[in-house]
């Protein structure tokens, strides 16, 4: 993996975030997503989770919708990078 420290993009819908992941292996550049949903504990603190219930559902749906839109931006970036690098 090239990048671990920090996503190439993020998308948040509160209370749901997905980072988008640049990856390499054998030469081929991919891209992850992993998905979070923020929420207080009793004591206020807040906490993160990769659990969704049905209420979360659509929001969630609403954010992989726009991450993938996001990694077509992505890829489309590195074509023109590439391109003008030739």
């Amino acid at each position: 993996m090239s990048n671990t420290s920090r996503p190439a993009a993020k998308i948040s819908l509160f209370p749901i975030t997905a980072g988008i992941w640049h990856n390499e292996k054998e030469g081929r550049s991919f891209y992850t997503v992993n998905f979070q949903r923020c929420y207080k504990d009793e004591k206020g603190h807040w906490k993160y989770c990769e659990n969704f219930g049905l209420s979360d559902l659509l929001l969630l749906a609403k954010v992989a919708d726009l991450a993938h839109t996001e990694i077509y931006k992505l890829r489309g970036a590195e074509r023109e990078t590439e391109a003008s690098e030739e």
